[in-house]
C-alpha cells in the first residue's frame, strides 16, 4: 500500500506485517521472507507464501547482490512528484537469493547502460524520509 503524498513522492505505508520490512531498511539490512514448508522465498511482505500458501515463513537478510530482469525508461511523469527526475528508470531487480522486487538502478548516467543480467549491488536511499532498496551497477570485482 503506498501512502499519497502528493506533491510529495508517494510513500510506503507501514502496517504489522511490514513493519519489519522497514525497520531492517532503517537498519542498513533489505530482507525478505522464506517459506519454512516449501523454501520459497519472496517479496514484497505477505502473510503466507505464494507457493504453497502456508503461513509458517521467517525473514532473511539479503546479502545485496542482484541481477537486472527487467526495466523501462519514462520520460513522461504520470505523478508530479516525478517531473524532476526524467528520465528515470524503474526495474525488476532479482536478488542472488531468489526474491524478485520493482525498483530503481541508480549511479548510471546513460539509461542506455542498462543490460538484462547486469550484476547489481543493493544501496539504500532515503525517499522523504524513508529508506527504499535500490541498486547500482555492480563493481567488477563483484560482477
Amino acid at each position: 500500500m503506498i501512502a499519497e503524498n502528493t506533491p510529495g513522492v508517494p510513500l510506503p505505508v507501514r502496517d504489522a506485517l511490514s513493519e519489519p520490512y522497514w525497520a531492517a531498511l532503517d537498519e542498513g539490512r533489505h530482507v525478505f521472507q522464506r517459506c519454512g514448508a516449501c523454501g520459497h522465498a519472496w517479496l514484497p511482505p505477505r502473510a503466507e507464501c505464494p507457493v504453497c500458501l502456508q503461513a509458517a515463513w521467517s525473514w532473511e537478510t539479503a546479502s545485496g547482490a542482484a541481477r537486472l530482469i527487467s526495466w523501462v525508461v519514462y520520460h513522461t511523469a504520470f505523478h508530479p512528484a516525478f517531473a524532476d527526475r526524467l528520465p528515470y528508470n524503474v526495474a525488476v531487480v532479482e536478488l542472488i537469493e531468489g526474491p524478485r522486487l520493482i525498483s530503481n538502478i541508480s549511479g548510471i548516467d546513460d539509461q542506455e547502460a542498462l543490460q538484462i543480467e547486469m550484476p547489481l549491488q543493493l544501496s539504500i536511499e532515503r525517499e522523504g524520509g524513508v529508506a527504499i532498496p535500490r541498486y547500482v551497477p555492480a563493481p567488477p570485482e563483484h560482477a
